[in-house]
């Protein structure tokens, strides 16, 4: 996709966006509603045209190839099977189109049944399925076509968390057996930093940072990034040549090329933890915990700093003693931090009026 553009009125829902997946990746794009990547999803799909721009499958312009012309296979947020056809049927359905023989068609959708773990009920009806084993029809469906491209719009966001999770995993097994190029869409984090190769966060029609998960949460390219990928402290400090200085603590950049003075320092709940020897006392570090709140292995808790709150998340083993009230003394581990001089400004400006 190369300067992909889509205006509604006006509205730009896609601003000049640039997107290229590898053979047999998985991209997940990310980001809240209303900042493109459905729309990029529908013009890549056919269902909408571009306004500039041109997207090439293989080397070959498709931009203004009909959806049917576009060898896609898509799976949507509603199931969208068809009722008064049996699970093989639905499966069976784009082969029809496409004038396969019935028993080559059979054959084929019983192949992609067995895949995806269905073979059992190929004779049953939508109703008579569950919703996770509904969502996998429409998988099933969209791959029995073979498409060069495989679109995933939200496919989970109707299930309850524990089927969704474990449709996560399946969705990426199948992906990786077929070696399918696939684009999902979702605006759940731990989705996309699950399964995908690359993430492509988004914000107001452009991609903020497109790079693998581990590097998107770890090294955000952007505020925005930082924040939409996770929780995130915000502390004032001071950049110094290639660190930063936050409450005492020097911790490395992950920008070196920093300007030196005044910012606002982005840090991860699990970089800050319980001091090594567990007492409280007093220093920049120093508060009272305000509340414990419980994740199973892991727990969330909310320090007063006195000036400032911090979020610490810690094992759970480590944070069960902890009630609001107790003082506690914190640490910050030296994890590379992004820091916004825009924000420092921008918090300095509001104290000051």
């Amino acid at each position: 996709m190369d300067g992909l553009t889509r205006r509604y009125g006006a509205v730009t829902a896609l601003d000049g966006l640039d997107l290229t997946l590898r053979p047999g990746e998985l991209i997940a794009l990310l980001g809240p509603s209303g900042c493109g990547k459905t729309t990029t999803l529908r013009l890549l799909a056919g269902l909408e045209d571009a306004d500039a721009g041109r997207i090439t499958v293989g080397g070959r312009d498709i931009t203004r190839l009909p959806a049917s012309k576009r060898d896609m296979g898509m799976v949507f947020q509603a199931y969208s099977l068809f009722p008064h056809l049996t699970v093989l049927q639905n499966v069976a359905f784009g082969l029809r189109l496409r004038r396969v023989a019935r028993a080559d068609r059979e054959r084929k959708a019983m192949e992609i049944l067995e895949l995806v773990g269905l073979t059992e009920q190929a004779g049953r009806y939508a109703h008579q399925i569950s919703g996770g084993q509904q969502q996998r029809v429409a998988l099933a469906r969209a791959l029995a076509i073979e498409p060069q491209v495989l679109l995933l719009d939200e496919p989970l966001s109707a299930l309850d968390a524990k089927v969704r999770a474990q449709l996560r995993d399946q969705i990426r097994r199948i992906q990786l057996e077929v070696g399918i190029t696939t684009l999902f869409v979702t605006h759940d984090q731990e989705e996309a930093l699950a399964i995908a190769d690359r993430v492509g966060v988004m914000r107001a029609g452009r991609l903020e940072q497109l790079a693998p998960p581990t590097e998107v949460y770890s090294r955000p390219a952007t505020p925005f990034v930082a924040e939409f990928v996770g929780l995130t402290n915000r502390l004032p400090g001071t950049v110094s040549g290639s660190t930063v200085t936050v409450r005492g603590r020097d911790l490395p950049l992950v920008d070196a090329g920093t300007p030196p003075g005044p910012v606002t320092a982005l840090i991860r709940p699990e970089a800050v933890t319980l001091a090594s020897d567990g007492a409280a006392g007093s220093g920049p570090l120093a508060g009272t915990v305000i509340a414990v709140t419980f994740l199973g292995a892991t727990s969330r808790v909310t320090v007063d700093l006195g000036d400032t709150t911090i979020m610490a998340q810690l094992p759970t083993s480590d944070a069960t003693e902890l009630s609001a009230g107790s003082p506690v003394a914190l640490s910050i581990r030296p994890d590379p931090v992004l820091v916004s001089v825009a924000e420092h400004k921008e918090s300095v400006a509001a104290s000051e009026a």
